[in-house]
This record gives C-alpha cells, sequence and structure tokens, in this order.
C-alpha cells in the first residue's frame, strides 16, 4: 500500500514535524510506504506530487490549519484529523486508512 499524507500546524515548527515523524515510524512498523509532505514556515518540503496521488491508495491530512493544493486529494480516499491524533495515534490512524481502502 502507498499512502500520502499532508502535515501543517499553525506555526508551522515543531508540530508538523513531530506529525510526519509519527507517521513514517508508524507506517515503517506496518510495512506500508508513505510519502509525507510538510507545510511548515519554510513552505511545502517533499511536495506530493500529481504522479504521486495518481499512485496513492489513500491520504492522510492532519493538519490544524487549512493546506495548501488541497484539491490533489479529491480523487483519494482521506482521512483528515489533527496533528495530536497524528502525533499520538499513528499507528491507530493507519490502521483505519488500512481497513477503509480494503
Amino acid at each position: 500500500m502507498f499512502f500520502v499524507c499532508v502535515t501543517s500546524c499553525p506555526a508551522g515548527i515543531a508540530h508538523t514535524f513531530m506529525a510526519a515523524a509519527s507517521l513514517r515510524k508508524a507506517a515503517l512498523a506496518k510495512g506500508i510506504e508513505l510519502k509525507v509532505e510538510t507545510q511548515g514556515a519554510t513552505g511545502r518540503d517533499n511536495e506530493i506530487t500529481k504522479e504521486d496521488c495518481e499512485r496513492a491508495d489513500a491520504a492522510i491530512i492532519a493538519a490544524d490549519v487549512s493546506i495548501s493544493g488541497a484539491e490533489r486529494f479529491a480523487d483519494i480516499p482521506t482521512l483528515e484529523c489533527s496533528l495530536s491524533e497524528a502525533i499520538k495515534k499513528a499507528p491507530k490512524l493507519l490502521n483505519e486508512v488500512v481497513e477503509a481502502v480494503r
């Protein structure tokens, strides 16, 4: 399985990257390929491309603010959650997405 993910917080500093790290760690443990785009203080890093979206089985939007480029995920099953959930409950979130796309 391949998931794309965007993380973003109001300040675009710590929580954006903490959520990204938590999701990456959980995906690695579950054998899920995950590409995470962070939308932080420096802008978009590791940007999700059109090709990534075409290949993705699902998307996770972990954000406490509106993300830039949300329209890219219109045709992909998408789970939206808070950054806190992504940081504290990443394995549970990934399980939910896996079950939803099966």
